[in-house]
């Protein structure tokens, strides 16, 4: 295969494609998730990506450029993967990524503290013949733990640079740079059985030259790698691809169990073996107050106050700080006294078409809600959350968390990983299912989606809806947070049955329990605010647009008319409310705020605000949040859903509301 000076990998992940494009010599950083792989990316290049406590947060390829003795190289930081015979989509890319682009050096990133872990992986490069640097980071933790590597002893078996850092710390970073300007292919070489290296010879044969070794890629076949059929397709005649398939037939037919689980038992033997000999363990430091901290948040029984502590925290943070104090000083000084009128009168002054004018400074105007909802509402509300979210991350709390929450994820067919964007859409619905790239297949990723968008509420939604709720007895609200757990463990339940697919297994290494880094804590909210100010007020923008429209065009005062008979004769509630959830549609605390404005007008009652609230939680997401359905799933996907969504929202209220009326439990 002819090698390429400027080369373009185009890899889907989702409904992404992304591109690699460059002269610059490539260097991969490749390792299992939760390794600190980000973190070494963003010291070597300055260029910050989120760093994570947390498996699997790195999910798309990430580049940026480093210097070293005035050479330039781009840093590519790969997906975490426990494989190169992938199971997922993150596995997939970083697979072909190694498979068509050939780098100046792969560094796989290690976790010095789970050793065999990462040397399973280690082997499967080695065997692929990259130019390698093992990096064994996170060297204190494995200290503290007792853990202690020979590095020397290592650098003896593989023949390549082995490195120690500690990436929290920015320790080893030098070292780590001077060792991959002279990276080498491992000189170590190890068989499986016979039969096995039989076939693995005959496929070789039939192979083509490629940026990885042809053995690599046997081994791959006899696996029952089904991922790679399109490089196939491309590299090799159909002959020769019938003829390899015959071949991996035959192998498996010589095995009782899996082909692809006999290749794996025999690499864990020699991972075994390599691990004794260069890893000793000592007796561990004391756990001291992390430690404690760390056995409590996974005790099953004292795990749940602690989680209801880290959720009032979260509330009082986020609900009253953010949602309450900032919001209320962005929205009524910042916007109301300052901006809002200096832009009134600039337009007015500047543009004399009326329509324009209403375009930008309207009920519906892009200034005067589009920007003042994402700025002045929703941006103090997301800072404070992404900066308690980022606590928890660099605490080590969330996968902890997962790990807590498993078995009441498995009811979903989902697994603890999905507790990430269950969390985050108690920030922004948005945002949330964007992070549901980090989910595995295809199937857990719609589940998920669903019950952001069906049940989840946002915390500009949640304030108001706690507002209301601090008015009325605390049954109602009660009653609220009960129906909205039933309601998606019950869709989740029956989703998870009628959505194909598999769900994939929960393995998760928890990391210890630390104290948070303030400058990771700062650098994390800061690029996490940028990329809501990217990608989220351009969607508010565009709803607001769509609603200016559609309140030209009479769209609006009709949708209100059309629902009042779903409103008063299924829900109960007065026909006015039929407004508030038109506007919850463009923004789901809007919606709520109406229904706060009829709360303090007498016109509901305590029944009426327990189910008109519930309703307005299940109903269909907010624009914002529509059009990041519609970007990350698709538009078949997410009208299915609102289909889906609208009516099963409006049956529930109903069905409440005869429930309530019949028991009496508020009259």
């Amino acid at each position: 295969m002819r090698r390429k000076t400027e080369k373009e990998i185009m890899h889907e992940h989702g409904d992404k494609k992304t591109a690699i494009i460059t002269d610059h010599e490539k260097i991969f950083l490749v390792g299992n998730p939760n390794v600190g792989k980000s973190a070494i990316f963003g010291l070597l290049t300055g260029k910050y990506v989120t760093v994570s406590n947390y498996p699997g947060t790195t999910v798309e390829v990430t580049r940026g450029e480093t210097s070293i003795h005035r050479e330039k190289f781009l840093v590519v930081d790969t997906p975490g993967v426990n494989s190169l015979i992938p199971m997922s989509e993150d596995e997939k890319v970083t697979r072909d990524i190694l498979l068509e682009e050939q780098p100046k050096v792969v560094i796989q990133v290690m976790d010095a503290k789970n050793v065999k872990r990462s040397l399973f992986l280690t082997l499967q490069l080695v065997e692929m013949g990259v130019p390698l640097v093992l990096d064994l980071n996170m060297k204190d933790e494995a200290l503290n733990r007792g853990i202690e590597i020979d590095e020397s002893k290592l650098t003896g078996i593989f023949g390549t640079g082995v490195v120690s850092t500690i990436a929290v710390q920015k320790k080893g970073i030098s070292s780590l740079k001077k060792t991959f300007i002279h990276p080498m292919v491992s000189h170590y070489s190890f068989s499986y059985d016979p039969d096995i290296e039989e076939y693995i010879s005959k496929i070789d044969r039939l192979l083509p030259e490629s940026n990885i070794s042809r053995r690599s890629i046997a081994v791959m076949i006899l696996s029952g790698d089904k991922t790679l059929k399109d490089w196939l397709l491309k590299n090799v005649s159909a002959e020769k691809i019938k003829e390899m398939e015959l071949l991996r037939d035959r192998a498996a037919e010589k095995y009782s169990i899996p082909l692809s689980y006999a290749i794996s038992q025999q690499r864990l033997k020699i991972v075994d073996g390599i691990a004794a000999e260069v890893m000793t363990k000592a007796e561990a430091e004391k756990k001291g107050l992390a430690g404690l901290i760390g056995e409590i948040t996974t005790h099953p029984v004292w795990g749940i106050p602690f989680l209801i502590f880290v959720i009032y925290v979260l509330y009082e943070f986020v609900g009253r700080l953010g949602a309450g104090v900032l919001v209320d000083y962005f929205e009524e000084v910042i916007f109301g006294v300052y901006l809002n009128p200096w832009a009134e009168k600039i337009v007015t002054s500047l543009v004399p078409v009326q329509l324009l004018q209403e375009l930008l400074i309207g009920p519906y105007g892009l200034i005067t809600m589009a920007l003042t909802y994402a700025i002045a509402i929703i941006l103090p509300i997301t800072a404070t959350f992404f900066i308690a979210f980022s606590i928890m991350e660099d605490s080590g709390y969330l996968p902890r968390l997962a790990a807590m929450l498993n078995k009441l994820f498995q009811t979903m067919g989902l697994n603890g990983k999905a507790v990430l964007p269950m969390v985050l859409g108690l920030g922004c619905g948005t945002m949330a299912t964007l992070t549901t790239r980090i989910l595995d297949t295809r199937k857990e990723r719609i589940i998920v989606t669903l019950l952001l968008a069906l049940g989840v509420p946002c915390s500009a939604q949640i304030g108001v809806i706690l507002g209301m709720f601090g008015k009325q007895p605390i049954g109602a609200l009660m009653i609220w947070i009960l129906i909205l757990t039933m309601v998606i463990l019950f869709v989740g339940f029956i989703a998870s049955k009628v959505i194909p697919g598999q769900r994939t297994d929960f393995i998760l290494e928890l990391p210890p329990i630390r104290k948070p880094q303030f400058s990771n804590v700062m650098i994390k909210t800061l690029s996490r605010i940028e990329w809501y100010l990217r990608e989220a007020v351009p969607l508010f923008v565009l709803g607001t647009f769509i609603l200016f429209v559609a309140d030209k065009l009479g769209i609006i005062p009709f949708l209100e008319e059309a629902a009042s008979p779903i409103v008063v004769n299924i829900l109960g509630l007065p026909s006015i409310a039929a407004a508030s959830f038109i506007m919850g549609f463009l923004r789901r605390d809007y919606g709520a705020a109406g229904l706060f404005a009829l709360q303090e007008q007498g016109l509901l009652n305590t029944e009426q605000v327990v189910v008109s609230l519930v309703t307005i939680t299940l109903f269909i997401p907010c624009i914002a949040n529509l059009f990041m359905i519609i970007k990350e799933r698709g538009m078949r996907t997410a009208v299915a859903m609102s289909i889906f969504v609208f009516p099963f929202a409006v049956l529930v209220g109903g069905v409440l509301h005869r429930v309530l009326l019949w028991m009496k439990i508020f009259n």
